[in-house]
Formats: C-alpha cells, structure tokens, sequence
C-alpha cells in the first residue's frame, strides 16, 4: 500500500513538473520585446497617450517582455518593417498602404481600426492660384507615399481626368512637405492633423481636403503569423487599446494637454481638430465597405495589379 502511494505521489510530482514545464516552455517562446509603430501625426491621441502613460509597457510587463517604438512615417517603410519583422504591430497605418502590401503578397492583417478623419487631410498652397485638380498639372507636390493622403492625391487629380504622372510628384514626410511649402521649393503639400492647422493659421491656401475623396481609414495591423502564434498577446493589445480610450474619455483635458506638447500646439488647437477624427476601434460594415472602395480605387488607378478582395485582411 505505501509503495502504491509512493508511486502515486511519484506520478503526481512528474505530471506538475510536465504542466510547468509546458508552462515554462510557453513562456520562452513569447517574444522578448514588441516593437509598435510611433506616429504622432497627424493627430495620433491614443499613441501620445500610450506612449506617455506607458499602457502598452505596463500591460505586457507580466509576460517578460520589453516594448520598443519605431518612428516610421511612411506607410511603404511601416508594411515593409512589419513585413521583415522589425516591427510586430503597426499602431496606425493607413489603409492604402494594407491594401498595398497585402496587393504584393505580404502577410498581413487587420486587428481592428484606429480612425477616421477625411476632412483632416489636405492638400495647401502658399497662394490661392491653385483652385482645382487642373491647376496642379505640372506642379511640384510632396508627401507621404503609400498614405491616405497620396490617395486624396490621386483622387483629386482623378476629378480632372489627370493621374499622378502629370504632376511632379516628390515622397516625403509631412513635416519635411511643411518645410518645402515654407521655403517655396514646391508648390503643394500633403498635410494633415497638426501641420495642417499650422498651414491654416499661417494663411496658406487650402485647395482640397479629403471629405467625398477618400475614408481616410487608419488602423492597427499584425501578420496573420503573429495573430495564430500569439493569441495571448493579442488579447492583451485589445485590453491595452480599450484602456487607452478609457484614459482619453475620462482624462479628456490630460489627453489633449499631451498632445499639444508632442505636436508643439496650445490646447485649443488640439480641441479644435479632434473634432474632425472618430477614434473608435470598432470594425464596422462602413469601415469595410470603405477599404474595399480604395482597394478598387488603387486598382483603377494602377497603383495594384489585381482586384482585392478585403475579406481577406480581416
């Protein structure tokens, strides 16, 4: 009898030891950091106020693991870092450029959304000569390629049958498109949220804003291999988003506090261009019928070689 409970005891202690090793060994195969996408522009509220009350930091600190930012502006340089695997999730990438990488055969895949806001993308002037789509024919335009606001680009030279080969078309970021417009080396810049409030207030002349162009969809994305691989942690980025849009409900003053200092705005200005961005991270049929019209959109207009089915990206 004391041997039967001996050896009872014997494969109670080797089946404990089997679940924490599992346990152990589930644990070593989560990644050692997650390395987000840092956007500020054009009026990024949830990553200025994740960033600054480290939410993402404290949620997976149980898990052992580090979170690092990567300050990519260019939706072609956030898909390729996701793609490389530089980066794990990209808090904040527009639409167009999903559609593109996933156009190309990158893994990708759309967690849920981070905006919209078609009326906070613009494109300014330093004078009002430029007052339709035709007048930017052979005009020197810069901004961000692969953005909701290369696509307003687009769009709106499609309202004068013109493509972006009748313009000269220059990729940068858009504080660097604000510089260009200030110095007078370009004709036209792609701004949005913040750089566009200034372009305002200095008196430049806006030709056109997204509302009837374009969704001006922004969302949060992983590659489906991160999806299956690490449900856990997906859970816990769902859990950190629903905390940061807490924080901006019930702290709504804080919130705006923190990013008219990131942006280098007063108060009121922030106050002034939420108005204009919808932060719920919710899917709605909308917002997928939406993806599927710049989806068509950019296939129209050449810049992917197939039809998408958006389906897939969710």
């Amino acid at each position: 009898m004391k041997k039967k409970i001996m050896s009872l005891i014997m494969v109670a202690c080797l089946l404990t030891g089997a679940v924490v090793g599992c346990g152990q060994n589930k644990q070593e195969k989560l990644p050692e950091k997650l390395t987000f996408t840092y956007v500020t522009a054009p009026l990024n509220i949830p990553s200025i106020v994740e960033r600054e009350e480290r939410i993402f930091a404290e949620e997976f600190e149980d898990d052992g693991i580090k979170v690092e930012y990567a300050e990519l502006t260019s939706g072609a340089d956030q898909t390729q870092a996701l793609a490389s695997g530089d980066v794990q999730v990209l808090y904040g990438v527009g639409a167009s450029s999903v559609i593109l990488s996933a156009a190309n055969g990158a893994d990708i895949k759309v967690l849920n959304m981070y905006s919209r806001s078609p009326k906070a993308f613009c494109l300014y002037a330093k004078g009002d000569t430029i007052k339709s789509a035709e007048d930017l024919r052979g005009k020197t335009i810069a901004g961000p390629a692969g953005t909701n606001l290369h696509e307003l680009l687009v769009a709106f030279l499609a309202k004068a049958d013109m493509t972006i080969k009748d313009v000269n078309y220059v990729n940068m970021p858009i504080p660097d498109a604000k510089v260009a417009l200030d110095g007078g080396s370009i004709d036209v810049a792609l701004l949005a949220g913040a750089t566009a409030y200034q372009a305002e207030q200095q008196g430049y002349h806006k030709v056109a804003d997204g509302e009837g162009l374009i969704d001006a969809i922004i969302v949060v994305a992983v590659t489906n291999e991160f999806y299956k691989k690490y449900p856990e942690l997906i859970d816990e980025l769902m859990d950190a988003q629903e905390e940061i849009d807490e924080f901006i409900k019930q702290n709504e003053n804080e919130a705006f506090a923190m990013t008219a200092k990131a942006l280098d705005l007063d108060v009121e200005a922030v106050k002034e261009m939420y108005r204009y961005y919808d932060f719920s991270t919710k899917i709605t049929s909308s917002d997928k019928n939406g993806f599927q019209r710049t989806a068509d959109f950019m296939y129209e207009n050449g810049m992917i070689e197939k039809k998408l089915d958006i389906d897939i990206l969710f």
